[in-house]
């Protein structure tokens, strides 16, 4: 995997016919234990939103899950 999929992601998905404005942010971050952790953050914009953090043994699984969830939202028409 390359640097640039393990910095954070800030998907947003706006549809005015349905009053949507959501946003959905992804970010690895390293354990003490040495493993790696998912944080997830989500919501309306210009609110505080939601988070979720998933922990991994390794980074390449984080970057893994990482790459996965991007992929699922950007199905579900969120884009950057």
């Amino acid at each position: 995997m390359s640097n640039e999929e393990a910095g954070p992601v800030h998907l947003h998905r706006i549809d005015p016919t349905q009053n949507m404005r959501r946003f959905y942010s992804l970010a690895i971050q390293p354990t003490l234990f040495g493993g790696a952790s998912v944080v997830r953050n989500w919501g309306r914009i210009g609110t505080n939103g939601q988070s979720m953090m998933e922990t991994f043994d390794q980074a390449e699984e984080a970057m893994i899950a990482m790459a996965r969830l991007q992929w699922t939202k950007r199905r579900r028409g969120y884009r950057e």
